[in-house]
């Protein structure tokens, strides 16, 4: 027997807008819709969901706003990132607020530094001095985007080496932000007086010492090139 329609819970509007928003975010997260590629049209999408248009529209518009799709007019809704902090963040970086991602910057790699000594693993380690022979082999390329890109997998080992899954996280998420200091300080060419030594960071880390690495790791951030 088919229920009455006063029988049948229907959902508030806005929760249903946040369900299809979630379910939206679940198919580009699980690469159904990769970075790049179009989203089905409306209509395709009110088929698909079970839900009404004005629905759809509405969870579209809220992932318009955050950055993470795209309406190109007369071509379609497309994916530009499945990261909604990572352009929140791109668009608030400017020249004004450098000073604001180097505070940023310090507040995670400080933290970072300190918990990886105190948890890094003989892989973690392994992985560090990798990354650092990598890093000061782009130096001497002389070649500054990829010394840019050897500095933030530096960096980006040394969370790892965290083990806070949360941390590694946001820090990726703000990633071309924080490389964006580095390539900004840089400018067009490497030369020497803007060369800022790792060793000691990870010298510091492999030791199991948290206070030095937390001093090396806030040093670097107090100088011009924040690298």
């Amino acid at each position: 027997m088919t229920p009455a329609v006063d029988s049948v819970v229907v959902p508030p509007r806005g929760h249903r807008v946040r369900q299809t928003i979630e379910q939206l975010r679940e198919r580009i997260l699980g690469g159904e819709w990769p970075v790049g590629g179009r989203i089905p049209t409306e209509p395709q999408l009110v088929a698909e969901l079970g839900v009404g248009r004005n629905t759809v529209r509405e969870a579209v518009r809220a992932l318009l706003h955050a950055g993470v799709l795209v309406c190109r007019q007369g071509s379609g809704t497309y994916v530009v990132s499945t990261d909604e902090l990572a352009p929140v963040v791109a668009r608030r970086l400017t020249d004004d607020r450098m000073t604001e991602v180097i505070e940023v910057r310090r507040a995670f790699e400080v933290e970072a530094a300190r918990l990886a000594a105190l948890r890094r693993t003989p892989e973690d380690l392994v992985a560090l001095d990798g990354a650092l022979a990598a890093r000061e082999a782009a130096w001497r390329g002389g070649r500054v985007d990829e010394f840019v890109e050897a500095d933030a997998a530096l960096h980006t080992a040394v969370v790892a080496a965290a083990h806070n899954a949360m941390l590694a996280e946001l820090y990726a998420s703000v990633g071309a932000a924080l490389r964006s200091t580095v390539a900004q300080a840089m400018g067009e060419a490497l030369t020497p007086e803007r060369y800022v030594d790792h060793g000691r960071l990870v010298e510091a880390i492999r030791a199991g010492d948290p206070q030095r690495a937390a001093i090396e790791a806030g040093a670097f951030l107090e100088g011009p090139a924040g690298a």
